[in-house]
């Protein structure tokens, strides 16, 4: 898995989409681009690679594609409506690509070109990760390591709630 980290200058979603789709047809690639707001940090999106590309292999996914599978892991959901408030918007926003599969290297530089800048945005908005996923001050003040641990073990779940 790599990510990609920038500012995603988006006219058109679809097209923006449809854009990544082609860089991963062409490097044999899954695919997907969150709104860094949404993004735990590297474990998070890590996680939710993981878990997806474990359902493939074991034939139980929702999706048919790997990148919408790795969407509904990373947003902890299983109602792709709800999990793609993840996604990119119209407008400048900062991003994370992540390519899994195939050339990720060539992968990567291609969309890098697709970005308006390449910057670090990991590590997500606090109130916007609290309120996706659910999150309360009691229960991340309990968990081991804080907010990060919690949004993966909302990923993590998705398992047993299948």
């Amino acid at each position: 898995m790599r990510l990609v980290e920038g500012v995603a200058s988006v006219d058109d979603v679809d097209a923006f989409v449809a854009a990544l789709g082609d860089i991963g047809d062409e490097h044999g690639a899954a695919m997907q681009a969150f709104d860094a707001d949404y993004v735990a940090g590297e474990d998070h999106l890590a996680s939710a690679v993981a878990h997806a590309n474990r359902a493939f292999e074991r034939g139980e996914t929702v999706a048919s594609e790997r990148a919408v599978e790795i969407l509904l892991y990373a947003a902890g959901r299983r109602q792709i409506r709800r999990a793609l408030a993840m996604g990119v918007d119209e407008g400048d926003s900062e991003v994370v690509v992540v390519i899994d599969g195939g050339d990720e290297a060539a992968a990567a530089d291609a969309v890098r070109r697709l970005l308006a800048a390449e910057e670090a945005t990991l590590g997500g908005d606090e109130a916007t990760l609290r309120d996706f996923f659910d999150v309360s001050e009691a229960e991340s003040a309990a968990a081991a390591g804080g907010l990060a641990d919690v949004v993966r073990e909302r990923v993590a779940l998705l398992d047993v709630e299948k």
